[in-house]
Parts: C-alpha cells; sequence; structure tokens
C-alpha cells in the first residue's frame, strides 16, 4: 500500500527536478512582462511624478533633475491628481523626460532578456543590465527617505518598517536573484559553444 504513494511521490520529485529548463524560460517571461509594463508606466505623467523621491535623492540619478531634493516635497501629487502649478513644476524639473528615458531603458531591458530564451548572447547583455539596474533599484533602500514609515505619532517609523514604497523597492531583490540564475544560464550555453583552448 505503501509502495504507490511513493511511487507517486518519487514521479512527482523527477518532474519537479527536470522543470529547471521551463522555470529559467518562464523567469525571463516574468521579467519581460514587468519590465515592458513598468517601463510603458514610465510613459505617464502619475508613474513619472511619483519616481520623483527615488531620482532626487539619488546620488547615481539626481542629475538628471533640474531641481534639488527636497525641492520635491512641496510639489508631490497623489496618483491621479492634477495640479497645474505642481505640472509646472515637473515640466521644469524634467520629470517626465527623464522618466520617458528611463521608461525606454527599461522596456528594452526586458526585451534583452526574453530574448535569451533564443539568443544566449543577447540574453547575457539583457541579464546584466537586468542586474546592474536592480541594484541601482535597491540603492533607494539607502537613499530615499520615504522608502520608511514616517514618525507621525503612531510611535511605529523608521526602520525596519518599510513603507508601500520601500515595499516596491524591496521586491526587486527577487528579480535580481532571478537575473543572477538567467545570467549563469545564458553562460552557460554560450561556454558551450565556445571552442576548447
Amino acid at each position: 500500500m505503501t509502495q504507490k504513494p511513493n511511487r507517486i511521490f518519487r514521479r512527482f520529485l523527477q518532474t519537479a527536478a527536470s522543470a529547471g529548463p521551463l522555470g529559467i524560460k518562464l523567469i525571463r517571461i516574468a521579467i519581460l512582462i514587468i519590465f515592458v509594463w513598468i517601463g510603458g508606466l514610465k510613459f505617464f505623467r502619475y508613474e513619472a511624478e511619483g519616481i520623483v523621491p527615488f531620482v532626487a535623492n539619488s546620488p547615481f540619478m539626481s542629475f538628471f533633475y533640474s531641481k534639488k531634493a527636497p525641492e520635491y516635497k512641496s510639489y508631490k501629487l497623489k496618483e491621479g491628481e492634477f495640479d497645474a502649478e505642481k505640472r509646472q513644476w515637473h515640466a521644469e524639473n524634467n520629470t517626465y523626460g527623464f522618466s520617458r528615458g528611463l521608461g525606454m531603458l527599461i522596456m528594452t531591458i526586458g526585451v534583452l532578456v526574453f530574448l535569451g530564451i533564443f539568443f544566449a548572447k543577447v540574453g547575457l547583455a539583457g541579464d546584466l543590465l537586468a542586474i546592474v539596474m536592480t541594484i541601482g533599484t535597491l540603492s533607494f533602500l539607502v537613499t530615499t527617505p520615504e522608502v520608511w514609515v514616517p514618525d507621525l505619532g503612531s510611535g511605529e517609523y523608521g526602520f525596519p518598517l518599510l513603507s508601500g514604497a520601500g515595499r516596491l523597492v524591496v521586491k526587486d531583490t527577487a528579480i535580481l536573484a532571478g537575473a543572477v540564475v538567467l545570467l549563469s544560464d545564458s553562460a552557460r550555453r554560450i561556454l558551450k559553444t565556445l571552442k576548447p583552448e
């Protein structure tokens, strides 16, 4: 009686053990969906306005903006909110121009990662770029005050209490891990095509 369940469990384990190549393809597809979707949103004003705290506080990106942090705090807009004066400030800040450029970059990386299914060298380039980009995004946990719950009187604030913005950023650890797996896969496939020294 116990042999049949053991056989079923063994078959399940064998199937699961052989799912690695499918998993790698699914990671590539997931990164394509995430990067093309999020990159595409960067062409909308609400998304461009939403990333201002991250960019303005970043020592690696703040030079893309005309205004200095923390001036942006007076011009924050809620998602979907319209305020002509604040929108003008964002236009002068290069908020929208930078966001569109970033969106194109993110979408390009997503496509390169996806193409790694068919072309290992293209995938390798996309995988490396995805790693660099996610490390850059994760740096916001250090540079952006808005990633932590502010002290508004509840007694619950600061590290390790992530705000909504912080929870959005920390999820990039999973994308980083996936990109490292993809980089390894691309490198392994390329090595197979190289002549022995």
